[in-house]
């Protein structure tokens, strides 16, 4: 390994090491970054004035739009109450499925994933929404929270996903493909996820109702459907297929596509009763969730200058060829890094850390693109509910608000998701068409 490269990869070790001990990833990247690429190009003025120029160039473009317009749609939807509108309606229409509340929370979080395209979102709304309905129809604990937390993942694979913007952002891919390519995998995890709650009511009924009777009584479908649910429903799938819609079939980029959902969003929270100050906290929700991801952006684009100039990534790819690995295992040890940063680091980091690294190095193994951007993301998402720090189980329990509701009970109940997480990794790497196939007939 040449002088630069050891020294970019001590870089980077130090990076990690910051994010691990809890230094900001954003202060991490930059830091590391700038230093990095100051000793490399032997000046300080370098350093700051690539920061400076990666700085304009990281979010100037077109592209860089679609992030806080995906933010505020979703945003505008979760606030106008239509999340609650959706369960609603999936619960009176699957009322005579085994488990049927749980096999709503699923579909829910399938068909919100869609609007908002951030598990942890999901995982708050419906942990206010289904869980006590669940637990009022005699669900036990452990199946209904584990249900929320589980089925939350669906919000960064089904499109449109923060996490596949950024991902398109930093490989250079089409987002729009990459949406597309989310859509069987997510939709056959969700099918799989629904087939699991329907499964384990069938063999364990106690556990999902004090009676099929019971359970129908405090379900949401007991009551007669209101012309507001009708709309709150009718709007998150409008938001859907219009979106969506129109960027499978190429009537709009990602881009124009997250200004029309918002467009779509404003008018369905107008008419389900938005005023200002609702729209005020949207915006500004939108703002805070937004301005990290853009400086994350920033600091990735240095950090993957950092990575070329000292050569890491030509160093890791020989390396690894040196140990005479097929795509197989490297895919394996991808996803172990992935699994283990997945339980310390939040998902947006992960890509940001990593995908500058494994990106060419999947390419120079011949592994499809968009099938390798889709396992990195399900292996990714299967650390948010993975102890000891998954962060969709710690929503969850902020949500919920049981101080005698230990962890572990979400923990526990998210563990059969857990394992259909890791089983679509594998089916996704020894069925690549499962992500490629949409996008090519596009």
């Amino acid at each position: 390994m040449s002088g630069g490269a050891a020294f970019s990869a001590l870089v980077i070790a130090g990076l990690i090491f910051l994010v691990l001990i809890g230094i900001p990833v954003v202060t991490s990247l930059g830091v590391a970054s700038v230093v990095g690429l100051a000793v490399l190009t032997q000046s300080a003025d370098i350093a700051f004035g690539l920061l400076g120029t990666t700085a304009f160039e990281a979010i100037r473009g077109y592209v860089f739009a679609v992030i806080p317009l995906f933010v505020l749609m979703g945003e505008l939807i979760a606030r106008s109450g239509a999340a609650a509108d959706l369960f609603t309606s999936l619960s009176r229409l699957l009322k005579r499925v085994p488990g049927s509340l749980a096999v709503s929370t699923v579909a829910g979080n399938a068909v919100f994933a869609a609007v908002v395209g951030v598990s942890v979102a999901s995982a708050a709304a419906f942990s206010r929404i289904a869980y006590p309905v669940m637990v009022k129809a005699g669900y036990d604990k452990r199946i209904a929270l584990g249900c929320v937390a589980g089925s939350s993942a669906l919000g960064m694979l089904i499109p449109p996903s923060v996490l596949m913007i950024i991902w398109g952002i930093l490989t250079q891919q089409s987002i729009g493909k990459l949406f597309v390519a989310g859509v069987i995998p997510g939709l056959l995890l969700a099918l799989c996820y629904a087939v699991l709650c329907v499964v384990r009511a069938i063999v364990s009924p106690e556990k999902f109702g004090k009676s099929p009777r019971a359970t129908e009584a405090v379900s949401p479908a007991a009551t007669p459907a209101t012309r507001d649910e009708l709309l709150g429903s009718f709007g998150c799938g409008l938001a859907v297929f219009t979106v969506l819609g129109g960027i499978w079939a190429g009537l709009f980029t990602p881009t124009e596509g997250a200004g029309i959902g918002v467009i779509v969003a404003l008018v369905l929270s107008l008419a389900k009763g938005m005023r200002w100050a609702g729209l005020r906290a949207a915006i500004l929700a939108t703002g805070r969730t937004s301005a990290p991801i853009m400086f994350l952006l920033i600091f990735a684009q240095m950090y993957s200058r950092l990575l070329a100039l000292g050569g890491v990534g030509e160093t890791i790819q020989v390396a690894m060829a040196g140990l005479g690995l097929g795509a197989g295992m490297v895919i394996v040890v991808m996803v172990l890094v992935w699994f283990v940063l997945g339980m310390f680091v939040d998902s947006t980091s992960i890509i940001l850390l990593t995908v500058p690294i494994f990106a060419p190095l999947a390419q120079q193994m011949g592994i499809d693109p968009l099938a390798f951007a889709i396992i990195g993301i399900l292996a990714i998402e299967v650390g948010i509910i993975t102890p000891p720090f998954g962060i969709a189980v710690f929503t969850v329990k902020a949500a919920i608000n049981e101080p005698q509701t230990p962890l572990s009970t979400i923990f526990l109940g998210a563990a059969p998701y857990w394992v259909l997480l890791l089983g679509m990794v594998a089916a996704v790497y020894w069925f690549p068409s499962l992500a490629s196939w949409l996008p090519s007939v596009n």
